[in-house]
């Protein structure tokens, strides 16, 4: 399994990381596990509850060659259903060559608590892209 990690915010308590990180997708089957924690300095980090995110529907959308759309063209958007974290609609959209996802992400296991964020597709060089997806 895969792990990266923000950096900490510190004395924040609605805190805006602003940062990129980077999965290799290896299966699509396994959705991708969001946790969030309350680091403590002397004892374990707290969890402030977590979200999955299937990218599944996001990746066929990308295969479908959306190519040559105007920029800012919505491809789909998804609902909040039992089946998923989402807290609000989200949209696949074609922004400057590429497709991408905002989402809003409400956290489980917690009392209440969203993740807003922001998928996208790269392809690193020497990789098989999608083709190994």
């Amino acid at each position: 399994m895969q792990k990266v990690k923000t950096k900490v915010v510190r004395n924040n308590v609605n805190p805006e990381w602003n940062d990129e990180l980077t999965l290799a997708v290896v299966d699509l089957n396994h959705p991708v596990l969001l946790t969030v924690y309350d680091r403590d300095l002397f004892t374990r980090d707290d969890s402030m509850g977590d979200a999955e995110i299937d990218i599944k529907p996001y990746v066929e959308h990308l295969k479908m060659c959306v190519k040559g759309l105007d920029n800012d063209t919505t491809v789909c958007r998804l609902t909040p259903t039992r089946e998923n974290c989402l807290a609000e609609d989200s949209s696949f959209v074609w922004k400057d060559g590429k497709l991408v996802q905002d989402m809003c992400l409400r956290l489980r296991n917690v009392e209440r608590g969203e993740i807003h964020l922001q998928l996208e597709w790269i392809t690193p060089p020497g990789s098989r892209g999608l083709h190994s997806a």
